[in-house]
């Protein structure tokens, strides 16, 4: 028997910056400090260039932007994304990180109705557990994911897998993953989600999620509750 479009939603996968955590120009202000300390550009047309790469590609695996960046030496981008993840993390341990507003009572009332949720992210491990600590996250989600080995960031779909692995889910239909960046989207669709939604309080457009293929486009993270009863 095939899985039909019925089944239950029993996880839900958010991406952390820009989706549930407000990320203010954090990323661009860790950027421009790894850029000085990594020497990545040489003129400001470069940094202006690697600054729209930077957009772009939001929310996926910052070393693997870096080692764009630095045009394959290892070197370079490993200090450049040493200083990124050194930068945010002070960042955010200087109180420059809150919620988006309605994220903790949209992720608090999916796991009291049942349903297993994950937090996910292109940040190292330090970096996400520094945002997680500063907002007091530590027990909100079921599951905190960032890349790793053997684990791929976006826009492949090796994170919402790991989550529907972890969590027991027992199908990609009954999985849906929301973000604020086209990765974020392509992710979701690649991993096969019932869902795989916009959001548009980060990094990009209701055309740029559009054109990634989002199944929905929300204004905010708040919105999910009523799509998730929809898709029940």
């Amino acid at each position: 028997m095939g899985t039909k479009a019925t089944d239950p939603i029993s996880l839900v996968v958010f991406d952390m910056a820009g989706t549930t955590v407000e990320d203010s120009g954090l990323v661009q202000q860790s950027f421009l400090a790894a850029d000085s300390h990594a020497g990545l550009s040489k003129t400001d047309a470069d940094r202006e260039e690697m600054l729209r790469y930077v957009t772009d590609t939001m929310g996926q695996s910052k070393i693997v932007v870096f080692r764009h960046l630095a045009k394959g030496n290892e070197e370079q981008a490993q200090a450049a994304n040493k200083e990124f993840e050194r930068c945010y993390a002070q960042l955010v341990s200087e109180g420059n990180c809150s919620p988006i507003p309605g994220a903790e009572d949209v992720i608090t009332s999916l796991r009291s109705s049942g349903i297993k949720t994950a937090l996910t992210t292109g940040f190292a491990k330090e970096t996400q557990t520094a945002i997680i600590e500063a907002l007091g996250w530590q027990n909100l989600a079921d599951l905190v994911l960032c890349p790793a080995p053997g684990m791929r960031g976006r826009p492949y779909p090796d994170m919402p897998l790991t989550a529907l692995m972890q969590t027991q889910t027992d199908s990609v239909r009954s999985m849906i993953v929301l973000g604020d960046t086209s990765s974020d989207v392509i992710s979701g669709l690649r991993a096969g989600a019932r869902a795989s939604i916009g959001v548009l309080t980060g990094a990009h457009n209701r055309a740029q999620l559009s054109e990634a293929g989002a199944t929905h486009i929300l204004d905010s993270v708040a919105d999910l509750p009523a799509l998730v009863a929809a898709l029940r």
